[in-house]
């Protein structure tokens, strides 16, 4: 089959309107061992833990990683300490919310001060003052030689003259990267467009090469949405965390926007290790990976239903492995290492029993495919495999 018959077999109605802005720049900076390990329900992993995901994170395609929150205590400043030296070598460099002069390698310093009116009220802030911190916080950092991320909390929720200030201000004082947050996960993707949009124009016109980044959680369910309308609005860099994992609801979700992104053809990162990421951070921070999860739970590339069932498998016995990544599922399987897998339950028909049995070397008599569709239609679940063989033989 021609790739111009393959690009025929899909109509793309995501490509007609409006078409989505490609951004200019798109780089990624993993939150996993610092937002994700603030989670109520994570476990904070051993160093030897975190210096794999890591360098899982380098596999990917990952610029930056934030690598621990220094003010938990000694352990963290430990692990800190440890995986700036790691990552060295690497691509992948390490930014953090503290300097640290004992590794002799260069970190990004992450500096941040909350700016909505709700955060400045409860925290009884003079404006005034918090200016004066952000300049002296952000020049101390640059006569270190170190580079600087301003960080502004909750930034979706605070006023446009505030916004513009602590910007200019940061900005001035060298400041090379600015940070928006949506760290309530408040904002709606149209709110997040304008946001930027406003930040991007604010660093336009002080005349300077300065990157904006964009990190949002999702207590409304939209970090992954809002992540991609950020970057759709100017945004060059983008915060996420494997499994979304993170305070509260939690973060955008690293795995499914890097699967987005390369769906858009805004990256062409090689994904092949992202199901170990996913696995080695649901395994050692605690947090449970559903069984629907998109793309890496077990259900996601997994059918028991008659139908779509035989759709795949007529796929396969084409010898199309393209076609069957793909006529019934949005994502291919083979793109990030997994493929589709046929299972028998109560909704199965003939086609996933025979597949099933000469998949495993039994011959699919008729006896065998009646024996075993019995079995499913009389279990209100799937089947286990044995129970399949056993039915089968029997």
């Amino acid at each position: 089959m021609t790739a111009i018959d393959r690009d025929s077999l899909i109509y793309d109605w995501n490509t007609c309107g409006q078409p989505a802005k490609r951004p200019r720049q798109v780089m990624f900076d993993d939150e996993t061992l610092r937002d994700g390990l603030q989670s109520p329900s994570a476990t904070d992993p051993s160093l030897e833990t975190k210096i794999e995901l890591v360098h899982l994170m380098e596999r990917l395609g990952i610029q930056t990683a934030d690598v621990g929150l220094p003010g938990a205590g000694a352990r963290a400043r430990e692990h800190i300490t440890r995986l700036v030296r790691e990552m060295a070598p690497l691509k992948i460099k390490a930014n953090v919310a503290c300097r640290n002069q004992a590794t002799g390698q260069p970190v990004e310093v992450c500096a941040f001060i909350g700016s909505s009116p709700i955060r400045q009220y409860a925290e009884n802030w003079e404006f005034e003052k918090m200016l004066g911190l952000v300049r002296e916080s952000v020049s101390f950092a640059v006569k270190q030689g170190l580079t600087c991320m301003f960080v502004t909390e909750d930034t979706t929720r605070a006023n446009p003259e505030h916004v513009r200030a602590l910007y200019t201000t940061a900005i001035e004082a060298g400041a090379k990267r600015i940070c928006v947050c949506d760290t309530c996960g408040h904002a709606t993707p149209e709110g997040v467009r304008a946001l930027v949009e406003y930040v991007v124009s604010i660093v336009r016109r002080t005349g300077t090469d300065v990157g904006v980044d964009w990190h949002g959680h999702r207590d409304r369910g939209l970090g992954l949405v809002n992540t991609l309308a950020a970057l759709e609005a100017g945004a060059t860099r983008v915060h996420a965390t494997a499994l979304g994992v993170g305070e509260r609801a939690g973060n955008t979700e690293m795995d499914l926007l890097l699967v987005n992104l390369r769906l858009l053809g805004w990256i062409d990162n090689d994904l092949s290790a992202l199901g170990d990421y996913v696995r080695l951070a649901a395994k050692t921070i605690g947090v449970p990976l559903p069984t629907n999860y998109p793309v890496f739970g077990s259900d996601a590339f997994e059918t028991g239903t008659g139908v779509h069932a035989a759709a795949v498998i007529k796929a396969f016995k084409k010898g199309d492995v393209w076609l069957a990544n793909r006529v019934y599922s949005g994502v291919p399987a083979d793109m990030v290492g997994l493929e589709q897998v046929i299972k028998i339950g109560p909704m199965s028909g003939k086609s996933n029993v025979i597949w099933f049995l000469e998949k495993h070397g039994v011959q699919p008599s008729d006896a065998a495919v009646e024996s075993v569709l019995a079995l499913a239609k009389a279990t209100p679940r799937l089947l286990k495999d044995d129970e399949i063989l056993a039915a089968a033989r029997g």
